[in-house]
């Protein structure tokens, strides 16, 4: 069984937090072989929303409130979701759908009809799409991964 949280930063225990990064780099930084500093100064300011199965971790999202990105600019009233990761061991359970319209409900339940932001991987435009995202840039390269920034506007869907 799935036991679902939604979590502040201080709320997270220790073994929490520790699991959180190593999902985030064994799956980012490894498995994508993508080098990069995982540990951007956000996590402090999110909230966190885990699928918890057998006392490990094992789908995440990183919740991101309006205001904090994208600070001073046209985009500063937009949450956003990222870090979206499900582990290995998960995978093929069709949790990912699962995992963001949790992450999209507890986004709006803080701060209810507010775009969301994601910056995806471009091969996943269509699994986003199905969940009312729209593509709203061309692609870029992150970490020498093409991305797209999608939107999720409530006043839209």
């Amino acid at each position: 069984m799935i036991n679902w949280q939604v979590l502040a930063f201080n709320q997270l225990s220790l073994e929490q937090l520790y699991q959180i990064l190593k999902l985030r780099i064994d799956i980012f930084v490894v498995e994508q072989n993508c080098p990069y500093s995982d540990l951007d100064n956000l996590d402090q300011q999110c909230r966190h929303l885990m699928a918890i199965e057998n006392d490990q971790i094992t789908a995440y999202t990183r919740l991101i409130p309006p205001g904090i990105v994208h600070k001073g600019s046209l985009l500063e009233n937009q949450a956003a979701i990222g870090r979206v990761v499900i582990s290995e061991q998960a995978r093929g359970r069709k949790l990912g759908y699962e995992l963001m319209q949790r992450s999209i409900d507890a986004v709006w339940e803080e701060t209810p009809n507010i775009p969301i932001k994601i910056g995806a991987q471009q091969h996943l435009e269509n699994f986003y799409g199905k969940l009312g995202f729209k593509t709203i840039s061309d692609m870029y390269l992150e970490d020498d991964i093409p991305h797209i920034d999608m939107l999720l506007d409530p006043e839209n869907n």
